[in-house]
């Protein structure tokens, strides 16, 4: 993918799905508190949101295709030759934190499952303990079935985190890679 200029009117490339933004400056896309060169400064919270929410709503496996409004001088500095790989390596880079973040939900899975089978197994152990203890029968059936509850409970968080908690994650992850390998054009009016 590269960095265009265009008028405004040019037509966006061939099954790629649009992202507009209008920006009265460049430096209006990245926050302002960054002290990195242009290149490197990550995106301002608002654009971000704005573009990955755009983003989030187009299908999902079309290539994207962002422009970027400005005045025609803006177009024009320097910036604008920087702005595909600032945007692109932004993206990158919040897609590999989401790498990391996935990585540690599944340890955290993996531990919270060990920890959630040593309880069941203790609990359907105790439980059996305590049925065959009290002779009355209501006492220890009882018992035996709020360990065996306790016993399942321990593992709902393993079963959500397997089941449900990372596709989001890999979902939000895979957008921002499609959005770092976006084709950028910055358009003037």
């Amino acid at each position: 993918m590269g960095h265009h200029e265009h008028a405004a009117g040019d037509p966006i490339p061939p099954n790629c799905e649009l992202i507009a933004v209008y920006v009265g400056q460049l430096k209006q896309l990245f926050n302002a508190m960054d002290p990195s060169p242009f290149r490197e400064k990550d995106l301002d919270r608002q654009a971000e949101d704005y573009i990955v929410g755009w983003a989030r709503e187009l299908p999902r496996n079309a290539p994207l295709h962002i422009r970027v409004h400005v005045p025609e001088a803006e177009a024009s500095g320097g910036h604008a030759k920087d702005l595909q790989q600032a945007i692109g390596r932004y993206f990158s880079y919040r897609a590999e934190v989401l790498g990391r973040d996935l990585t540690e939900l599944f340890r955290v899975g993996r531990y919270a499952l060990l920890v959630g089978l040593v309880v069941l197994i203790l609990c359907v152990m105790g439980g059996q303990l305590a049925a065959r203890t009290f002779v009355a029968g209501q006492v220890g059936a009882a018992v035996y079935e709020g360990l065996i509850i306790l016993g399942w409970v321990a593992n709902w968080r393993p079963i959500e985190i397997f089941l449900y908690d990372w596709w989001p994650v890999v979902r939000h992850r895979n957008l921002l890679r499609r959005l770092a390998h976006a084709d950028i054009a910055i358009v003037w009016r």
